[in-house]
C-alpha cells in the first residue's frame, strides 16, 4: 500500500484485498474510491462505496477499512462546524460529479508533492463548505448494512455472509438458530429498520459489488449471491445502485492522475 496523510486528509492506494486496522479519529470524515471498492466497517455496521459513492463516519466511531479491486481511496476530515450538516451516524450518499471533482481537488498530490501547486487554507475551506451543502443535498443511498445486535440475528447474519446464496426462509433460519419467524420478524424491524427480506437483498447487493469488482460477470454474480436468474438479480441491482451491473462495471475507470 502507498500511503500520503496529511492533517486535512490522506490517500492510499491499496491492493486488492486490502485491509487497514481498526481505528478512531476526533473528526469526523468522508472516504471515497476514485477506482475499485471500499468497505468500511463500525460497530453500527458495514458500508460498501462503490463509484461515485461517499461514505461518512461520525467522529470517535471505530472503524476499519478494507479494499475490493485495487483501491484508490480518498480521505477528508471535517470541521465540527462542518460534521452538524451531517447524519451522526455512518451513512453513503451519492456523489454528484461536483463533490466528485471536489473530493479529488482536496486530495490531489498538492497536499504532498512539492512541485504541484496546493489550495491556500481560505480556498479549501471554501471547497470543504461546497462539498458538504453538495452531500446535504445528495440522496442517502441504502449501501450501509446495519449490523444486528440481538444474538439471534447475529446468528443469521453470520450464515447469510459467509452463503450469501443461501435461499432459507425466515422460518427455515429460526428453526436453525431457535427462534420463531414472528420474533425473528419483529428484531428485524425494532433494531434494524427493515424487513428480513430487505436486509437480504441489500447484503446480497453488497456481495455483489464485491464479485463484479473482482471481475466476476453479471450472470456468475446473480447465482453467487442467491438470485434464481440473472434478470432478477438485475432488476434488484438497479433498484439500489441506480443502474444495472453491466453498466456499472463498464462504467468502472483508472484511477484518476490527481
Amino acid at each position: 500500500m502507498t500511503s500520503h496523510l496529511w492533517p486535512s486528509g490522506g490517500r492510499h492506494l491499496w491492493p486488492a484485498g486490502g485491509t487497514s486496522a481498526a481505528q478512531t479519529h476526533a473528526r469526523g470524515h468522508l472516504v471515497y474510491a476514485a477506482s475499485g471498492i471500499l468497505a468500511v466497517h463500525t460497530e453500527r455496521g458495514a458500508s460498501i462505496v462503490p463509484a461515485n459513492r461517499v461514505a461518512w463516519t461520525p467522529a470517535e466511531f471505530t472503524h476499519d477499512h478494507r479494499a475490493h479491486g485495487a483501491t484508490d481511496m480518498r480521505i477528508v476530515f471535517l470541521a465540527p462546524s462542518l460534521t452538524r450538516f451531517l447524519p451522526e451516524r455512518p451513512a453513503v450518499f451519492l456523489a454528484s460529479d461536483l463533490a466528485r471533482e471536489v473530493l479529488l481537488a482536496l486530495t490531489g498530490p498538492g497536499n504532498y508533492d512539492d512541485t504541484t501547486p496546493g489550495y491556500s487554507r481560505a480556498a479549501r475551506s471554501r471547497l470543504l463548505r461546497v462539498l458538504v451543502d453538495e452531500l446535504r443535498e445528495a440522496p442517502e443511498q441504502p449501501l450501509h448494512l446495519p449490523e444486528p445486535r440481538d444474538d439471534r440475528l447475529r446468528a443469521i447474519a453470520r450464515l447469510l455472509y459467509e452463503t450469501p446464496a443461501d435461499n432459507a426462509t425466515l422460518a427455515e433460519l429460526g428453526r436453525t438458530i431457535g427462534a420463531s419467524t414472528r420474533t425473528l420478524s419483529r428484531l428485524f424491524h425494532d433494531e434494524l429498520g427493515m424487513t428480513f427480506y430487505e436486509w437480504r437483498t441489500q447484503l446480497r447487493v453488497y456481495h455483489a459489488l464485491v464479485l463484479l469488482a473482482d471481475g466476476r460477470d453479471t450472470t456468475q454474480t446473480a447465482y453467487a449471491c442467491g438470485w434464481a436468474n440473472p434478470s432478477s438479480f438485475i432488476a434488484a441491482f438497479s433498484a439500489i445502485i441506480g443502474t444495472t451491473p453491466g453498466r456499472y462495471r463498464a462504467g468502472r475507470t483508472p484511477s484518476p492522475r490527481r
